[in-house]
């Protein structure tokens, strides 16, 4: 068929044109099993819709075997006590769908989402990817294994027309690759069923009455008498079943978020099976990453707790990983430490992503503890001694005694291999907190004072140094600072940190020097 100029459209289609179109059938249930990998060989339905209304909107081929249909109701389903009921999740969708997007746009930017309902279909641009992906059988291979990993199933089609495409992926029995040579759309398109159209009902009905049953018998029907009975729609549809209806392209926004949903069928109370769900839906944040070739910076636990609550944790290791095993120890440590309070009916993993990083030393640089190693060490020690009491001592810009913050430890990149000795300085051990003593006073400087059931007498005496802590802090102290070297009636000798508070008129020893 010809336009007005004469030109086939076929011959309009730029020379270069390439769709792969990507179709997974029954996607709420696949949506819910790639979280559920035992499930997978079992009769599954899906249900949908407002108690008491609820009916089967998807299902697998076990249910199929066993006699089950599309539009069961509950009560219908009694008669089939084997299979697995479940409910469906538009969020688990939503992150699937996302997921599939991702593995799609990994190949070309240009991704327009064709998604129905009970369907999930993208298409992609593949033009010019060949120095990259390498034939279109290649990157069709490459684009399924990728999909299978994150656990769905689809069909792909590959052709030069993009409604071409859409309908081969849909008509595709099974799941697999399918590949139309340029100039073969019509032939290929032509014993497909009609249903692969998404037909009005007045069109079905219509073609039915015909006897119109397949794309091939549409294609051949005459443009001009088609036309006269059903209008332009009747030529849009004549053209797709051809192969050759043009199309306007609309790609979508990129975006990539790290995030699994998942709703429990019953509430869950043990850990080891919070656990045995989390590990599957870190499987499927990892697979996600590695795609983008990222690694995991931190991990964001909600749970979604009875009587409406919710519980929220976040685990952030020393450096982004993608090691599983290092994930599900410091997600079990922290649960430990901080366990929800109530019975979890909803789980949502979100990753933060990071690049993936080497720790580089120099030739005679001191080794350096293992990053997995310690990451699991450091958060044994938080669950025992607490979320704030682990991680490097770093001074406080303030005069005030003992005035400092604790940071977790970071594993630097690199360590300087000319690092500079400072001068040697007396060691000391500060006492947290300061010990209460009872200090003789002679000439207004310590003579004697009792220090853990011994007396000691002072032999010297350095100071006082008046010392306070930030000027522009309301709150007004002062404190009179001594080092003292005094000794015991044992012949033993004490070197210390003397703090008198004048506010209170009290002495502590803070430190003790070695």
């Amino acid at each position: 068929m010809a336009d007005q100029n004469g030109l086939g459209w076929t011959e309009m289609m730029p020379a270069t044109a390439r769709y792969a179109c990507l179709d997974a059938r029954e996607f709420p249930l696949q949506a819910l099993l790639r979280l559920r990998p035992e499930l997978l060989r079992k009769p599954v339905v899906v249900f949908d819709g407002e108690p008491p209304f609820e009916q089967v909107c998807s299902l697998n081929e076990p249910a199929l075997a066993l006699g089950i249909v599309r539009g069961m109701t509950k009560l219908e389903m009694e008669m089939f006590p084997t299979a697995v009921v479940l409910q469906r999740s538009r969020t688990e969708e939503a992150a699937a769908r996302a997921a599939l997007l991702e593995c799609a746009g990994a190949f070309s930017p240009r991704v327009e989402d064709q998604s129905s309902d009970s369907y999930f279909t993208c298409v992609v641009d593949i033009a010019g990817t060949q120095t990259l992906f390498g034939s279109p059988d290649a990157l069709g291979e490459s684009l399924w294994k990728k999909i299978k990993a994150i656990g769905i199933y689809a069909s792909i089609a590959i052709s030069s027309n993009f409604h071409a495409a859409r309908c081969l992926a849909r008509g595709h029995s099974g799941t697999g690759v399918r590949v139309v040579p340029r100039g073969m759309e019509c032939a290929a398109l032509a014993p497909l069923p009609l249903t692969v159209l998404d037909l009005s009902p007045e069109h079905a009905e219509t073609f039915s009455m015909w006897g119109i049953t397949t794309l091939g018998a549409l294609g051949n029907l005459a443009e001009t008498e088609l036309i006269a009975r059903l209008g332009q729609a009747g030529k849009e549809l004549r053209l797709l079943a051809r192969g050759e209806l043009p199309h306007l392209f609309t790609a979508l926004e990129a975006s990539f978020a790290l995030e699994e949903h998942m709703a429990l069928e019953s509430p869950i109370e043990l850990l080891d099976s919070l656990l045995f769900i989390i590990g599957v839906m870190l499987d499927q944040l990892i697979v996600r990453a590695q795609s983008r070739i990222l690694a995991l910076a931190s991990m964001s636990l909600h749970l979604g707790l009875e009587e409406g609550t919710s519980h929220s944790r976040t685990v952030r290791p020393a450096l982004p990983n993608i090691d599983r095993k290092l994930w599900l120890k410091l997600i079990h440590l922290d649960l430990q430490a901080h366990p929800p309070q109530a019975a979890i009916l909803s789980l949502t993993l979100s990753a933060e992503p990071g690049s993936s990083s080497k720790v580089q030393l120099g030739l005679f640089s001191p080794q350096v503890p293992e990053p997995m190693r310690l990451d699991v060490t450091l958060a044994r020690i938080r669950s025992i001694v607490g979320e704030g009491c682990v991680g490097q001592a770093v001074l406080k810009d303030t005069n005030r005694p003992d005035g400092f913050r604790i940071e977790p430890f970071v594993v630097p990149s690199a360590i300087a291999s000319d690092r500079k000795v400072g001068p040697k300085r007396l060691a000391m051990r500060q006492l947290r907190p300061p010990e209460i003593v009872m200090v003789n006073v002679h000439d207004r400087q310590p003579d004697s004072f009792v220090f853990r059931e011994k007396r000691y007498t002072v032999e010297c005496a350095y100071g006082p140094w008046s010392s306070a802590g930030d000027w522009w802090n309301p709150t007004l102290w002062s404190l009179e600072q001594w080092d003292l070297v005094a000794r015991g009636h044992d012949a033993s000798s004490l070197c210390c940190c003397l703090t008198r508070d004048l506010m209170q008129d009290r002495w502590q020893i803070e430190a003790l020097y070695d």
